[in-house]
C-alpha cells in the first residue's frame, strides 16, 4: 500500500530551494554609481573595452617562437642524430642508448616546433616530422634493438636528404 503522504495533495505552495542573496558588491557599486564616482566607472569601462579591442586586432605570437637560425640548427642536429642511429649495426651495444637519445631529441623537437604556424608549411618541417614519426613508430612497436627494414630505412634517409636540402634553401 502507498504512503498516505503521497496520496494526500498538499495545498500549500512549495518554498524555493535557493533563496536569492543580494551581493554587497552589487549594492555598493550601484550606490557609488549614483554618487560622484560615475565618471571613474565609465572611464574604467572605456579603458577595458579599448584594451580588449586592441587584443583582438594585434596578431597573437607565441611566447616560445623560435628564430629561423635556431630552427635550422636544431633541425640539422635532429637529422644528424637520425642518420647516426640508422647507420648503427644491430650488434652494436650502444644502439639502445642511441635510440633513447633520438627519441628524447625528436620529442623535444616536435613539441617545440609543432605549434609554430609559420613552420608547418615548410617542406623541411614536413619531411623531418614524417621521418621522425616513422622512426619512433618503428622503435615503439618493435623495440630499440630491432633494425629498421631496408625499404623504410631508405625512405627515411631520402626524407632526411630532401629536408636537409630544403633547410639549405631556407624552406
Amino acid at each position: 500500500m502507498a504512503s498516505p503522504t503521497l496520496i494526500i495533495p498538499s495545498t500549500s505552495t512549495p518554498k524555493p530551494l535557493i533563496t536569492p542573496i543580494r551581493s554587497k558588491l552589487i549594492t555598493t557599486a550601484t550606490a557609488t554609481a549614483t554618487s560622484s564616482s560615475l565618471p571613474s566607472i565609465t572611464r574604467r569601462r572605456e579603458f577595458l573595452s579599448l584594451t580588449a579591442g586592441i587584443a583582438f586586432i594585434l596578431p597573437a605570437t607565441s611566447v616560445f617562437a623560435a628564430s629561423d637560425e635556431e630552427y635550422v640548427k636544431e633541425a640539422s642536429e635532429v637529422i644528424k642524430k637520425v642518420r647516426s642511429t640508422l647507420s648503427m649495426e644491430k650488434t652494436d651495444p650502444n644502439i639502445a642508448d642511441s635510440v633513447a637519445e633520438l627519441r628524447d631529441a625528436s620529442n623535444y623537437w616536435v613539441a617545440k616546433y609543432r605549434r609554430e604556424k609559420a613552420l608547418l608549411g615548410r617542406p623541411s618541417f614536413r619531411d623531418i616530422y614524417s621521418a621522425l614519426n616513422a622512426v619512433s613508430g618503428h622503435y615503439v612497436s618493435f623495440g630499440p634493438t630491432t633494425p629498421i627494414p631496408a625499404k623504410r630505412k631508405q625512405r627515411i634517409l631520402e626524407e632526411m636528404d630532401t629536408a636537409e636540402k630544403a633547410l639549405q634553401r631556407g624552406r
